[in-house]
């Protein structure tokens, strides 16, 4: 993975004095919160309902284990003892004092961590697969590239200050594992004619006006790739609306312009940014791949597993999945206990996460867009005792992409953006179909759960989504069928009337209960729903 040079620990310590200074004259009421908001946001600190919310950045989803124990110290030592992982594969903290948020900053710093350009209307953070480096179907490993465009991004002088948020994922892969069409620009690196490149989709994204990007460029060699996005993000730059925050997104743009039009203005800016030079060195490039070399994988590793222990079995089948060196393995780690909340680890699992990345993965871990994590490099004969040290800290739950394995948002109990709960309608969802054999007859059905519209818990991309609205003050939750962020990619439909918070655990019963009475063999939920349409299951709920 990539390590920092002195050009990138030196932009972070000198981010960290920066805001450690900010930080004083705000206290000394030197300036005003109004003044030290848009300073805040740049450092991802957010103001929420009860106290600060603090971003940190997981560059593609990518750390190692003493970068996870320094979340782990975080959390010990300045929050309530957990830290909440986010569908950007991003960790927040949400109990954060302000006069040691710059303490927080430099802790990090001492990892090559960092929370830049984690809020405010700029390039976020970079996302990309999850399995990336350990995934047989890749055609190269993404990282590189989402490295690259990480180091373009930070601060980059004409897109700090963009009509708002940028959100950008690089996969290389045909099967989508990191929701590519739901982002801002999304990249998936091919091979044509033995010549790496890539497809490039613009204008996707969730929120208020939830919409799928569309192909905009059918191959952009390597070469040039970072010079075409740089002339994506221009003409977003200078068309972008900046009158009115909900037609600010680039998918506005796309849908006003028309995706040839806007292709077309890409392509005349395109042939003016290569011009300058932007595209690094061979050599440039050359030193960043080679950090995301393959590990020194054991040839000899046995390629059996012994399965006489059942429930080690189960987690096996659910959470493991295949890697492309032979003895060797993916674990998923669920963050999704039944009853538990989404997304959430205490800084003793993420102490133990850490050691058995440095133990059995070769010092690397993996955050997922949801909510999970992943020890992408495990040989087949440590399985089992990784199993037993995940099952005693409560983190073995046998549940990757079932029903209980839900996105959720902090929604109502934490963000000031939200108009309902989430983490009660996930607990008592997961509750309700907590048994192991039931969740494994309904099979793979990814349900997200939002608390507002902004839809940071994904819920258009559910195969059941909800969404949390306030209806006349009351909370009151709309349920979604048939969305996808994958590469079969669709948005959810509201099904119609909303429910309060019992009312949508018995709605989802009785979809489930519709799909398990009409499925055909080897049908998921979602093959289900698109086979015989929405109206069955809209009957099934309202009768």
């Amino acid at each position: 993975m990539y390590k920092y040079d002195q050009y990138d620990q030196g932009i972070v310590d000198a981010r960290v004095e920066e805001f450690r200074d900010q930080v004083k004259r705000r206290l000394a009421g030197q300036i005003t919160e109004d003044q030290f908001k848009p300073l805040r946001l740049m450092n991802g600190l957010y103001l929420q309902l009860h106290a600060y919310m603090l971003r940190v950045a997981v560059p593609y989803g990518t750390l190692d284990g003493r970068q996870m124990r320094m979340l782990g110290h975080i959390a010990r030592k300045y929050d309530r003892g957990y830290g909440h992982f986010t569908t950007r594969q991003n960790i927040q903290y949400n109990w954060i004092k302000l006069d040691e948020a710059p303490d927080i900053l430099a802790d990090l710093a001492t990892v090559e961590m960092h929370a830049i350009q984690t809020s405010g209307n700029c390039i976020r953070n970079i996302s990309s697969d999850q399995y990336a480096g350990a995934a047989a179907d890749e055609v190269a490993d993404p990282r590189p590239w989402a490295e690259l465009l990480r180091q373009w991004s930070t601060f980059h002088p004409e897109f700090s200050y963009l009509p708002r948020k940028f959100k950008i994922a690089v996969i290389a892969a045909d099967e989508d594992r990191a929701a590519m069409r739901l982002h801002d620009i999304g990249i998936q690196l091919v091979e044509r004619d033995g010549i790496l490149g890539a497809k490039v989709y613009v204008g996707g994204g969730m929120g208020r006006t939830p919409m799928i990007a569309p192909e905009i460029k059918d191959f952009v060699g390597a070469d040039d790739l970072l010079s075409y996005v740089e002339a994506c993000l221009r003409v977003y730059n200078r068309y972008g609306r900046r009158d009115n925050i909900y037609k600010a997104r680039i998918k506005i743009l796309l849908h006003e312009l028309g995706a040839a039009e806007y292709a077309r203005q890409v392509e005349e800016e395109f042939a003016l940014v290569k011009q300058l030079g932007i595209d690094p060195p061979l050599a440039e490039l050359e030193r960043i791949t080679a950090m995301f070399a393959a590990p020194a994988f054991d040839a000899t590793a046995a390629d059996d597993i012994d399965r006489s222990d059942p429930d080690f079995a189960v987690w096996v089948d659910q959470n493991v999945k295949p890697h492309k060196q032979p003895g060797y393995a993916i674990v998923n780690i669920s963050l999704k206990p039944i009853g538990g909340i989404p997304g959430d680890a205490s800084a003793d699992q993420i102490d133990l996460m850490a050691d058995l990345a440095e133990r059995f993965s070769f010092d690397e871990l993996r955050v997922t867009h949801a909510q999970n994590i992943v020890l992408p490099h495990v040989r087949k004969a440590d399985l089992y005792t990784v199993w037993q040290a995940l099952n005693e800290a409560g983190l073995a739950e046998a549940n990757l992409d079932l029903i209980s394995d839900i996105i959720a948002c902090p929604g109502l109990d934490y963000c000031s953006l939200a108009n309902a709960r989430s983490i009660p309608v996930a607990q008592k969802i997961a509750t309700r179909f907590a048994s192991p054999a039931r969740q494994r007859d309904l099979g793979e059905l990814k349900l997200k759960i939002s608390g507002c519209i902004n839809a940071c818990g994904h819920h258009h991309a559910g195969h059941i989504g909800i969404l949390g609205v306030d209806k006349k003050g009351t909370e009151n939750y709309q349920l979604l069928l048939g969305g996808s962020g994958a590469e079969d990619v669709s948005l959810g439909k509201i099904t119609g009337p909303g429910f309060d918070e019992d009312g949508i655990v018995d709605a989802i019963e009785r979809v489930t209960d519709k799909y398990l009475a009409t499925r055909e063999q080897g049908e998921r939920f979602l093959d289900t729903y698109r086979r015989i349409g929405f109206e069955p299951f809209k009957e099934a709920i309202y009768g």
